[in-house]
């Protein structure tokens, strides 16, 4: 298995700020914890995105919130009324969790509309769909994934790490294997160590939802420290 550097692997990691109980000192000192180490983006609660965009103003950390979360159930006139707000805000990616059970029903035309509507309302923003695969089989996985494509959505993500279950290495290569080079995959949910890490990026990852940056990327510095002729993969080249 390959290694990244603390720089290459901060470059994938969505840093996730997304409990509903946080207060704004929890807030301010993950929002701090993501300015420290680097990391590409925040995922904030909806409610946080202008604080975030002021907070991090300057260190290159993006900020991203979540839209629909975490059930999907509401309706996509809603879901865009989100986005909207959230562009207005200040966000610049947007995590939408798919209509689950339309997913499971088969009405693939719901759920397609429902996420042709969110990338429309994005106005070519990132926009990343959260598929919630610990509700799913392997069929649902795959066809939700194909259905993510079609409606032209940059990224399928694994969970909202809501639900009970979280991202596994069989459901990112099965995602991975659904859509074509064009359509990225992020793993979220219960990636909390840089073996963890690294295990979701081999299987087929771009990106990381993950509320555990520094521990990832502290041991992620350890490698760095000790041995830099292990494979790492330098930024540059990722």
């Amino acid at each position: 298995m390959a290694t990244f550097t603390e720089r290459a692997l901060a470059a994938t990691i969505d840093h996730a700020i997304l409990k509903p109980e946080l207060t704004r000192a929890d807030v301010d000192a993950e929002l701090d914890i993501a300015a420290e180490w680097g990391v590409f983006s925040v995922c904030v609660r909806p409610s946080d995105i202008p604080h975030a965009v002021e907070r991090l103003a300057g260190t290159g950390v993006a900020v991203g919130t979540v839209i629909g979360f975490p059930h999907g159930t509401t309706s996509t006139a809603a879901k865009v009324a989100e986005v909207r707000q959230a562009l207005a805000d200040g966000a610049t990616e947007f995590d939408m969790v798919v209509n689950i059970g339309a997913l499971r029903s088969g009405f693939d035309d719901v759920v397609t509309d429902d996420i042709r509507a969110v990338v429309a309302a994005a106005s070519g923003h990132v926009t990343k769909v959260i598929l919630e695969t610990a509700l799913l089989d392997d069929e649902q996985i795959a066809r939700g994934s194909r259905l993510t494509e079609a409606a032209g959505a940059n990224f399928v993500k694994t969970s909202t790490g809501f639900a009970g279950g979280g991202a596994t290495i069989p459901h990112v290569e099965l995602m991975r294997r659904s859509v074509g080079p064009g359509v990225e995959v992020k793993a979220s949910g219960g990636v909390r160590s840089y073996a963890d890490a690294l295990a979701m990026l081999t299987a087929g990852a771009t990106r990381l939802g993950t509320s555990g940056s520094a521990v990832i990327l502290g041991e992620a510095r350890r490698v760095d420290a000790g041995d830099h002729a292990t494979g790492a993969v330098d930024a540059a080249s990722y």
